[in-house]
């Protein structure tokens, strides 16, 4: 009986709770639907007493917080959808105003002369980033100009003077802008032929660790040259575009008894030409500036009668093939002459001579005593050297 009571007690404190939430839950429906009796009568009235023109006034009735949540909820709910397409607007502007056009990929190069003309559109593949200001004089780029002119930019610390220095003179002097940026564009161009640029800045003095090499072709601008020298080697700012005839010579090969074949050639300057025997890779050298090259390499016997294949290569600043001369020559018979001669050409030093004939620049006093030069650092355009080379 006990426990009976016990349950027959929990059942009915239940019950209460539930009849006490289904009161409450029709006095909060009830509540609403009053609110809502109120509201659209409010409105009949609004519409009738415009009608009438006679304005009526309602002392204002204070919204619970309910109300206002509930409002709320049900703009959200109706205007969802118009809320998210502007968001997704809203988003696409700004990653189009903030982030597209900080990576574009095209820049325009304006001079700093009072002109202000545009000189070119530059890929910024090709330029470096210039968002920060350099600590030492630095360039970006050196190239011509479809009419002939050259266009040299680069950076330095803001609103300072920096000087553009070509073949050890001073030719212009620049400001720099606020992000420390320049160009130097003249109105005169430069005659053909090979220049060296620097840069020196002022207040502090500060010249450029690196230099620029630019060849102006007498023939054609696309077929000019702009090499950024550095400590680590070059690299090509402009290439040349189209090639003509004359822009890769061969002009004699040696075979030597001491198994060194020698060849000497014209090539566009400071660039690289590599020979290949047969397909086979046996050297390579840097043409001067004066237009001058000579490749030394050992190939060992070659066999008098025999057929041979020999390539010469001309690569730009990255490498790639330009130019190719083909040779086919049938191997003669060795004279039996011990030496061997050579004219020298513009730019030519005993050493780098030594260094093709002998394999060594160290052997050029051999070279020196032979030809009765006295001066090892002074031999002369189209002087006939003599050179040992038996074995």
């Amino acid at each position: 009986m006990a426990n009976n009571t016990t349950n027959i007690g929990k059942t009915k404190r239940s019950t209460d709770n539930m009849i006490d939430d289904a009161i409450a839950a029709q006095d909060n429906w009830l509540s609403r639907r009053r609110h809502f009796t109120r509201r659209f009568l409010k409105s009949m009235n609004k519409n009738s007493d415009d009608e009438n023109n006679e304005p009526v006034r309602r002392a204002p009735r204070k919204e619970t917080q309910y109300e206002t949540h509930r409002e709320t909820k049900s703009v959200l709910r109706d205007y969802w959808f118009p809320i998210l397409c502007a968001l997704i607007v809203l988003f696409v502007a700004i990653w189009v105003i903030f982030v597209r056009s900080a990576s574009s990929n095209q820049m325009l190069v304006f001079n700093t002369n009072p002109r202000n003309v545009p000189i070119e559109t530059v890929s910024r593949d090709t330029v470096k980033n210039i968002s920060e200001p350099a600590k030492i004089p630095t360039f970006d780029i050196v190239r011509m100009r479809p009419d002939g002119m050259i266009v040299v930019a680069g950076r330095w610390l803001p609103n300072k003077n920096i000087s553009v220095v070509v073949n050890n003179k001073i030719v212009a002097t620049e400001q720099t802008n606020e992000n420390g940026e320049f160009v130097y564009a003249p109105s005169v161009g430069l005659k053909p032929g090979n220049y060296t640029i620097s840069l020196t800045g002022a207040e502090p003095a500060q010249k450029s660790d690196d230099k620029v090499f630019l060849y102006i072709s007498d023939v054609d601008y696309r077929n000019s040259i702009s090499l950024l020298m550095t400590r680590d080697g070059s690299r090509v700012l402009q290439s040349p575009s189209i090639l003509t005839d004359g822009d890769l010579v061969v002009s004699k090969i040696d075979y030597l008894d001491n198994g060194r074949l020698i060849v000497t050639g014209n090539a566009l300057p400071r660039l690289r030409v590599s020979l290949s025997l047969d397909d086979k890779y046996i050297g390579a050298a840097r043409v001067s500036d004066y237009k001058n090259f000579g490749v030394g390499a050992d190939v060992g016997d070659l066999k008098p009668g025999q057929q041979y294949s020999l390539t010469v290569r001309l690569h730009d600043g990255d490498g790639q093939t330009i130019a190719t001369v083909n040779h086919e020559f049938v191997m003669p018979e060795m004279t039996g002459d011990n030496d061997t001669f050579y004219t020298v050409r513009r730019g030519d030093c005993l050493w780098v001579i030594a260094e093709n004939f002998l394999r060594r620049g160290v052997l050029f006093s051999i070279i020196a005593e032979r030809n009765n030069v006295e001066n090892p650092d002074l031999i002369f355009t189209n002087q006939l050297l003599q050179i040992p080379t038996k074995k």
